[in-house]
């Protein structure tokens, strides 16, 4: 029996998600652990492993389609010894099959078609194109008729339909040509019957009509793909739509801002301390090829402060309080597709060498979009660093449902007074970002305090 293949819940949010890409084609022999597709999910793109071993038989949703909702068919898989022209579509959950443009109402086979040797699925799209089976050849096992038999007698009139007649075309491909202005009649399409499908609308050039005299103005007025125009009142604009990622950080952010309460907290914290120590450190952690960064101790330094005080390391949850009792800090990192924040586990009893190995490695996932959901779920608490882009000093927007994150600036040299004198010290600006319900302003300053000893007396971030 056809297994179904199923879009995947690859995190707990995901609702839906768009088929990137499919990394195999029907025929192929698929073995469990092969990598079928890539996914863009709500956070990232990720990659859809086979479970079952058989052989693709059909794939029913095509790459670039957006909005699969999760559990939907996309495609068949066909067990060993079960002839792949007998798989058919499942009618229930699947995405729904590509259908013809409008036309009368299609013919039922004749009679003399009942005794007909064809598969479920040629019988269908035989109801659907008005088909008669007994007129055509198959080329399955014994004769049978099989889906390619069908499609080629329904589109076997002409290998390129002109408008007005019936023209066979996948539902991604009808979109996309209607977005471009193309008409399929002038299309030539290499899928199955000649059916137009995504990558003959991407190669479609348009060919200019013979003339023995140039084309009227008009007439070319007519065929030109219009410019972008701007609004009455406005700049001229090009619309672009947004990706799941785009779509789940807008949905997020706004609901911080608009239900939870923050306040923030700014504090001057003098870095020289932690610089001479890392300087110190990166000497000694050569030979290793390790290379810490100021980022790095600032994560120790945050998961230590929390531990030290836990009144902070907590989120609201309604009725109830979560208390932690470690400290993992989720980092934010700018990712092509969007803000994403991979999660340092434990980070208070981490050392700061593998919290620098561990570092490296998610931020070059969450880059190329291959985190796994356990990479960027979670967290206790938040940082955010624009220092490396010369920002002085900013207010983070809280990740819910964290209580609290620390948005770090650059640290630059300043005239500071310290014990009475003024000397030049490195001063880094750090904002807390807290949410009232579950954090009282004493403890979110008690927080910040206990971050500025870390930091001014870096020593405790080694044991």
């Amino acid at each position: 029996m056809a297994i179904e293949l199923k879009m995947p819940a690859l995190s707990p949010t995901m609702e839906e998600g768009t088929l990137a890409r499919w990394l195999v084609k029907v025929g192929d022999e698929i073995a469990s652990g092969d990598i079928m597709a890539e996914i863009e999910t709500d956070k990232a793109t990720m990659e859809f492993e086979a479970v079952d071993e058989g052989t693709l038989a059909a794939i029913l949703v095509e790459e670039g389609t957006e909005n699969v909702a999760v559990g939907t068919v996309i495609a068949m898989l066909a067990e060993e010894g079960e002839d792949v022209s007998d798989v058919s579509a499942p009618s229930g959950d699947a995405a729904p099959a590509p259908t013809p443009a409008p036309a009368p109402a299609p013919k039922s086979a004749p009679a003399s078609s009942e005794g007909v040797k064809a598969s479920p699925l040629a019988k269908r799209i035989a109801a659907n194109e008005g088909v008669d089976l007994a007129s055509v050849e198959g080329s399955g096992p014994k004769g049978r008729i099989v889906k390619a038999d069908v499609e080629a007698a329904a589109g076997g009139s002409s290998s390129q339909p002109r408008s007005g007649d019936r023209v066979i075309a996948s539902p991604l491909a009808k979109k996309m040509a209607g977005e471009q202005g193309i008409d399929l009649g002038d299309v030539s399409g290499t899928g199955p019957g000649g059916r137009i499908i995504k990558a003959d609308i991407d190669n479609y050039e348009p060919t200019p009509a013979a003339s023995p005299a140039p084309a009227p103005a008009a007439s070319e007025e007519k065929t030109a793909k219009p410019a972008p125009q701007a609004p009455e009142h406005g700049a001229p604009f090009e619309e672009e739509k947004l990706s799941n990622v785009r779509k789940v950080i807008a949905r997020r952010l706004t609901e911080s801002k608009q239900t939870v309460p923050h306040y923030y907290l700014t504090m001057d914290i003098v870095l020289d301390p932690l610089l001479k120590l890392r300087k110190e450190l990166n000497a000694s952690l050569e030979p290793d090829g390790v290379k810490l960064s100021v980022n790095d101790l600032l994560i120790k330094a945050l998961a230590r402060a929390l531990i030290r005080v836990p009144q902070c390391n907590v989120s609201y949850h309604g009725d109830t309080m979560r208390k932690y009792s470690r400290a993992d800090i989720s980092v934010a990192v700018a990712a092509p597709s969007g803000l994403i924040t991979p999660v340092i586990t434990e980070a208070d009893t981490k050392g700061l060498a593998q919290i620098s190995k561990e570092m490296k490695e998610l931020a070059g996932k969450a880059r190329d979009g291959k985190l796994q959901p356990h990479e960027y779920q979670g967290g206790t608490a938040s940082l955010s660093n624009l220092g490396m882009f010369g920002i002085k000093q900013f207010d983070a927007v809280i990740n819910p449902p964290q209580g609290m994150i620390l948005a770090v600036g650059a640290g630059q040299q300043v005239p500071y007074v310290i014990d009475g004198e003024i000397k030049p010290a490195t001063v880094l600006h750090a904002s807390g970002s807290f949410d009232h319900r579950a954090i009282d302003g004493a403890e979110g300053a008690q927080l910040m305090e206990a971050i500025k000893q870390l930091v001014e007396n870096p020593m405790g971030l080694l044991v």
